[in-house]
C-alpha cells in the first residue's frame, strides 16, 4: 500500500501534539483539554499513564514467565481462536499485519503474522507474555478497548510511548457469554498501513470468536499427551489410538501452540525424505478425524485444550522448579521416533534438563537424572560433589560414576 500524503500529515500533527501536551500533562495535577486534532479519551488516557508509564520507555513489562504457555492453553478463548487460527494467519500475512489476542488483564496469550512483522512487534514485547493494559504501557488500543468494552483504535503519536509511533492498531474486547471481557483480539501493523476497513475486519473476527464461545462445550475434548519414555494419547479420559506418525504430530502442535504451515510440519516430520503431500495431508485427515474435527486447517493447530508432559518440564525449568521437572521428566521425547522435529525437541529438552540438573546445588536431582543417565559421567561426579562424606548414597553414586567410566 502507498504511503497517502493524508497519513503523513495526519502523524505530524499527531507528533506535534504528543510533543506539546505529554510534557504539560507529566506535571501533578495537570488535567487534560480536548483539542480539534486530540481526542478526549487518549489524552485522559495520557494523563492516568503518566504516573505509572515513562514515554520513553522501549518495550512492554514481560510477566508470569513460563506460565503464560498453560494461561493460554486453559484460557476460554483458546478453543475458538485455534479454530479461527487458520484464517487469522491468512489476514496478517496477507495483509501486513501482526494478529495479537490478550486475557483479561492486558496479558498477550497468542500472536501470529508474516516473520517480518513479528520480529518488529517482538522488539517492543509485543509478544505472549507482554503487558499492555494502561499502568503498563499506558495509552494503546488494547488499553483503551480493555478499560471502556468498546471497539478501539490508536494511531501513530497517540501512543503515549515514542517506541509506538510507528504503529497503528486496531482491537475489540471479546465478550463471554455472562457479558464480561474475557479479552482483546488485536490487528497491528505499521502506521502507514492504516486502513479504515481494518476496524470492520477486527469486528468480524471478534464476532466470530464470541459466536464460538456460546456453542463450545466447557470442558469437552482435553487431550493428554505423554511422550516422555511413553507415547501416549488420551482425550476425555479415553486412550486415543493413533499412529506413531500421528502421535508426532500431536507432540509437535503442543510444543508449539503457534501452530505450523504445512510446509514447515512436512519438514518436521519428514526432513529430506521424498514424502508425496498427500500422504501427509492423509495423515492430518485420519488426525482430524479421530479428535473430532480439533486440528484447524491451512495453519496447522490443535484447536481443544492440551497438556503434555514434555511441556510441562519446560514450563517447569522456565520458573526454576528442577524438582517438579524431574518428577515429571520419564526420559526422551518418543524415544522411537526420527523425525527431524521431534528429534529437535528431543535435544532441547535433555539439554535444559541436564543444564538444570548440573546447576542445582541438590544432589537429589544429580542421582534422580543419574538413573536415568547411567552413561553420564558428569552428572555423577557432579552428585559426588554434592553428597557429604558420610552420607550414604555416595556409594550409588561411585557405582554409577565406574560403570559410566567403563563404558
Amino acid at each position: 500500500m502507498s504511503q497517502r500524503p493524508d497519513l503523513h500529515q495526519r502523524r505530524a500533527v499527531l507528533e506535534h501534539e504528543w510533543s506539546r501536551w505529554v510534557p504539560r500533562l507529566s506535571v501533578p495535577g495537570s488535567r487534560p483539554g480536548g483539542t480539534a486534532t486530540l481526542r478526549h479519551e487518549v489524552t485522559e488516557s495520557w494523563a492516568r499513564s503518566l504516573g505509572s508509564v515513562d514515554p520513553g520507555r522501549e518495550s512492554a513489562p514481560v510477566t508470569d514467565g513460563g506460565q503464560v504457555h498453560q494461561r493460554w492453553t486453559s484460557s476460554p478463548l483458546y478453543r475458538p481462536v485455534s479454530a479461527l487460527a487458520g484464517e487469522l494467519h491468512s489476514i496478517a500475512e496477507d495483509a501486513g499485519f501482526v494478529t495479537a489476542v490478550t486475557d483479561e488483564s492486558g496479558t498477550i496469550l497468542w500472536t501470529c503474522g508474516g516473520p517480518t512483522m513479528r520480529r518488529q512487534a517482538e522488539r517492543v514485547n509485543f509478544a505472549p507474555g507482554g503487558r499492555w493494559d494502561e499502568q503498563a504501557m499506558g495509552t494503546n488500543a488494547l488499553s483503551l478497548a480493555l478499560r471502556t468494552g468498546r471497539p478501539s483504535s490508536v494511531f501513530s503519536a497517540e501512543h503515549l510511548v515514542s517506541a509506538l509511533h510507528g504503529w497503528v492498531c486496531y482491537c475489540a474486547p471479546v465478550h463471554g457469554r455472562d457479558g464480561r471481557v474475557l479479552g482483546v483480539l488485536d490487528l497491528s501493523t505499521t502506521w502507514d498501513q492504516s486502513h479504515p476497513l481494518a476496524m470492520s475486519t477486527v469486528r468480524t473476527l471478534v464476532s466470530s470468536i464470541e459466536a464460538r464461545l456460546t456453542t463450545q462445550e466447557p470442558g469437552a475434548g482435553h487431550l493428554r499427551l505423554s511422550c516422555l519414555g511413553v507415547e501416549r494419547a488420551v482425550r476425555d479420559g479415553q486412550q486415543l489410538h493413533v499412529r506413531p506418525r500421528q502421535l508426532e504430530i500431536l507432540v509437535l502442535l503442543s510444543l508449539e501452540p503457534g501452530g505450523f504451515s504445512a510446509e514447515r510440519l512436512h519438514a518436521a516430520l519428514y526432513g529430506d525424505r521424498p514424502v508425496t503431500s498427500s500422504t501427509f495431508k492423509a495423515e492430518i485427515s485420519h488426525l482430524r478425524r479421530a479428535l473430532g474435527g480439533a486440528i484447524s486447517p491451512r495453519h496447522y493447530t490443535l484447536t481443544d485444550p492440551v497438556s503434555c508432559d514434555a511441556a510441562d518440564v519446560l514450563r517447569a525449568l522456565e520458573q526454576g522448579d528442577t524438582d517438579t521437572a524431574l518428577r515429571r521428566y520419564g526420559g526422551p521425547l518418543l524415544p522411537r521416533s526420527e523425525a527431524p522435529g521431534i528429534e529437535e525437541w528431543r535435544t532441547r529438552i535433555e539439554v535444559a534438563v541436564r543444564d538444570a540438573v548440573l546447576a542445582s546445588t541438590r544432589p537429589e536431582h544429580a542421582l534422580r537424572y543419574g538413573e536415568r543417565a547411567p552413561y553420564d559421567a558428569e552428572v555423577h561426579e557432579h552428585a559426588l560433589r554434592l553428597l557429604g562424606p558420610g552420607d550414604t548414597r555416595r556409594a550409588i553414586a561411585r557405582g554409577r560414576l565406574a560403570t559410566a567410566l567403563r563404558g
